[in-house]
């Protein structure tokens, strides 16, 4: 009976060390988001300008413009009539249009099948900070 008390103690003791792990353990995920847009890519008059974020645009790395989405967000765009993907990087502001919600560079253009044909539908994914 006297050691009753410390057994019950050490057993809550014990019960909340493993309820405070088990909370480490479990994080939450981040939220992915995907959307069905219309993109198209920037013209080769844009070669070496400068972009909102300071960098100079090059047609052959995979960026991107969005108007809302913060710089250095990575998003995964996948044609939705190839099924070809790519994943591109936020560095610019735009496209100031109704229709369509990313540009993307070239290089990315190629890679997903779009160079030829100016725009197209496609599925963007990304990861929400």
């Amino acid at each position: 009976m006297r050691y009753c008390k410390p057994v019950r103690l050490l057993l809550c003791l014990c019960l909340f060390v493993f309820a405070a792990q088990a909370q480490n353990i479990v994080s939450k995920a981040p939220d992915t988001i995907k959307k069905i847009i219309f993109t198209t890519y920037y013209a080769k008059k844009f070669e070496g300008r400068k972009t909102t974020s300071g960098e100079r645009y090059r047609a052959k790395k995979f960026t991107a413009a969005h108007r809302t989405l913060p710089f250095g967000t990575l998003i995964t765009v996948r044609n939705l009539h190839t099924g070809k993907s790519v994943q591109v990087r936020v560095n610019d502001r735009g496209p100031f249009s109704k229709k369509f919600s990313l540009d993307i560079s070239q290089a990315a253009a190629k890679e997903i099948g779009i160079y030829r044909l100016g725009y197209a539908r496609v599925e963007i994914s990304y990861v929400q900070e």
